[in-house]
């Protein structure tokens, strides 16, 4: 397990938020930050320190993207046509472990990352291990033959936990996932507000 998996409910407390909105946050008992001086709550944000936490919000979300991975997707929001917010969300939601996750799979953005990385997965019959891989519209994710039957797996699907977006289309029986098209920010089920805008506005400062 990585040291990023290990601290991920610490990101919750430090934002203040439940960011993956799962049930056993920490968060909702201890709503102040972590550390020893974290009963004095939270202090108020400078605009510069909103457009830095709707950053993290959204770095962290994904798994705690590197730095050098998330300025790579906003310069291509920023190169692509159209509303360069939208474009940066469509391009995370494209990301293969945000699909995996997506789709119940797994139960965390945390397992997704490892799910691919062993290996378990397929893009239209090819073997892939990028996390970061861009999903195309159209194209299909499948889920290894032999990890079919992974004990987690099985729970994830049947947990329930979290419902399918529409762009997205799950094939239980044959446990497939095909991306429909790039989604908008409305049609994203976060937990919790993201502010995409701000985060242009930080890089663009």
């Amino acid at each position: 397990m990585t040291k990023r998996s290990k601290r991920r409910y610490g990101v919750s407390r430090r934002l203040g938020i439940n960011l993956w909105g799962r049930a056993k946050d920490p968060v909702a008992r201890r709503n102040f930050p972590p550390g020893q001086h974290g009963l004095l709550g939270y202090k108020k944000l400078t605009d510069y320190g909103i457009q830095m936490q709707a950053k993290q919000k959204l770095k962290k979300y994904y798994g705690d993207v590197t730095e050098k991975q998330f300025r790579r997707v906003y310069e291509e929001a920023v190169r692509r046509k159209g509303d360069t917010s939208e474009n940066l969300i469509g391009l995370l939601e494209s990301r293969l472990d945000a699909m995996i996750y997506r789709s119940g799979v797994v139960p965390t953005i945390f397992a997704a990352r490892q799910f691919v990385n062993h290996g378990h997965v397929k893009i239209n019959g090819r073997r892939v291990n990028i996390p970061s891989y861009c999903v195309k519209p159209g194209q299909v994710i499948e889920i290894q033959d032999k990890s079919k039957q992974m004990l987690l797996v099985l729970e994830s699907l049947q947990s329930k936990e979290r419902t399918l977006p529409e762009y997205l289309e799950f094939n239980e029986g044959a446990m497939s996932i095909k991306y429909l098209r790039m989604p908008t920010l409305s049609e994203v089920p976060y937990p919790v507000v993201m502010e995409p805008n701000l985060v242009i506005e930080f890089y663009s400062r």
